[in-house]
């Protein structure tokens, strides 16, 4: 059966064998994906191939080296899109996204009509696909089932600043410093329920911060909690240790406010969307890394728009510098008046282009460049822009062992492309320690765990009930008549 398009669906991915040394019965396999109880948007798992020696292929044994059927025995016409995905160093990533709910599913992994390692595996009992209304009534339960950290440093940082959080006060506080010149959301999750009043002109940007609070509370119950969310680019509660500061949500933080960081809307909407309308998400990329490093062009890559000058400084170094560096604006807004200068505009560029280059720049635009996962996930190295501003992960990364760094003024970025041609080998490892971050740490499950560990521990903080407030609208969970699901979980007692 053929899977090659978004709106087919199929139970089994058939792919041809090119590699004859490949051991079915010394094969790994592991991953989220095979774990009944982790329910993710698109489940995941993966595949390390084993030679006769008992060897991992560090190369791709080729691209159509396994068979993936998903079954389930109560429903023989199963809606499950499987795709496998070669990330070109001997594993692959299988992603399945199920549009209903099923019981006892069954993964059989096939090379040579063989099952592979101890396929078949068995989700026992019910398997929750992503609309499926059924929270896990144990927020303890829930981040024991999905592997979570038992902390994250930036939401420790975060909420450091904050001995208690009152949301009687907050309401009134936070409303008359910011609510008139900003876009805010106001939310109060009150038995599970998600309610919203929104603030300023300019609230679009509520559809992802909507959506993924209910995909979360139609996964785990979470604690009764009242909080803001800061819609615009750039954090609001200026460092100020005289004042005593107002809690806001926002998803990107830096040096000089105190805001409390969450994933980037961008990177959530990919965790939601994936195999769905989004074609750039931490999956997808990791199966379009492009050629092997030694095929790599030995040169830095940059699109963007306009916005920040020192972009428009990157394609004057670049013009300057062509066999180094290439960097083009494809679009202007920022800048219009400096077309003729940094332009012509040069068309879009397909991001999994970006890895036929060996160095890739992320420099900021009107705050952080919200590209650095999708960067690191791919197998090039990484060149970081210094700068003041940060996302959730920023802490855990390092320079010159996630990636290689470079002034907030460019005028060391040229030597360190230099050095990273001359030291070629130390720069495939800076590449792949980044891509093995992003692999660890940005995918889906963690970020569902990152966004209930936030909210967990800022519930604790709270002083007063969260409330339902007066023009409050109710978010409602969208309906799935087409395939409604029964929760069978048990109602137990919240451990939180």
């Amino acid at each position: 059966m053929s899977c090659n398009t978004l709106f087919l669906f199929c139970t089994s991915y058939k792919l041809i064998v090119l590699n004859g040394s490949l051991i079915a019965s010394k094969t790994l396999i592991w991953g989220p994906g095979l774990e009944t109880n982790i329910v993710l948007p698109a489940r995941f798992f993966f595949i390390q191939t084993v030679d006769s020696t008992g060897r991992n292929f560090t190369t791709s044994p080729g691209e159509k080296t396994f068979e993936v059927k998903i079954t389930s025995p109560t429903d023989p016409y199963a809606r499950i899109w499987i795709q496998i995905l070669d990330r070109n160093d001997g594993s692959f990533l299988v992603r399945y996204r199920m549009y209903a709910s099923y019981t006892d599913l069954h993964i059989q992994i096939l090379l040579k009509d063989k099952l592979v390692a101890k396929s078949p595996y068995v989700l026992k009992g019910a398997v929750y696909h992503e609309s499926c209304d059924c929270p896990e009534p144990s927020g303890a339960l829930w981040e024991k089932n999905m592997h979570c950290p038992a902390s994250f440093s930036q939401i420790e940082s975060d909420l450091s600043v904050f001995p208690s959080v009152d949301p009687d006060h907050n309401t009134h506080e936070i409303l008359k410093r910011f609510g008139k010149r900003h876009s805010l959301c106001h939310y109060t999750i009150k038995n599970n329920q998600v309610y919203i009043k929104t603030h300023g002109e300019h609230v679009g940007f509520r559809i992802f911060m909507d959506a993924f609070l209910l995909s979360l509370t139609r996964k785990v119950k979470l604690p009764d909690i009242e909080f803001f969310v800061n819609l615009g680019d750039w954090p609001l509660e200026k460092r100020q240790a005289s004042e005593k500061p107002s809690p806001i949500f926002s998803w990107c933080g830096s040096n000089d406010t105190q805001d409390i960081v969450m994933p980037t809307y961008d990177l959530t909407e990919s965790v939601l969307e994936t195999m769905g309308r989004v074609s750039l998400d931490m999956m997808s990329v990791q199966g379009h890394t492009g050629s092997v490093w030694e095929q790599k062009i030995s040169k830095a890559f940059w699109r963007g728009r306009d916005s920040r000058k020192e972009r428009l400084e990157l394609v004057k170094l670049a013009r300057a510098n062509p066999d180094m560096l290439d960097a083009a604006l494809t679009n202007f807004f920022f800048f219009k008046h400096d077309e003729s200068l940094y332009g012509p505009l040069v068309k879009h560029v397909s991001f999994f282009d970006f890895f036929k280059y060996k160095y890739q720049i992320n420099v900021d635009g009107t705050v952080a460049a919200y590209r650095l996962p999708y960067l690191l996930a791919g197998d090039s190295v990484v060149f970081k822009h210094d700068s003041i501003y940060y996302e959730h992960f920023y802490k855990q990364l390092q320079p010159w062992v996630h990636y290689i760094p470079f002034k907030a003024d460019l005028s060391d970025l040229l030597e360190k492309i230099q050095w990273a041609r001359d030291h070629d080998e130390e720069a495939k490892r800076i590449a792949l320690a980044g891509q093995q971050f992003a692999r660890t740490h940005l995918m889906g499950n963690s970020i569902f765990c990152y966004y209930f560990k936030l909210f967990q521990k800022y519930a604790e903080l709270q002083v007063t009930e969260p409330k339902v407030r007066d023009g409050m609208e109710l978010v409602e969970q969208p309906k799935d008549e087409l395939f409604p699901c029964y929760c069978a979980r048990k109602k137990v007692r919240d451990e939180l």
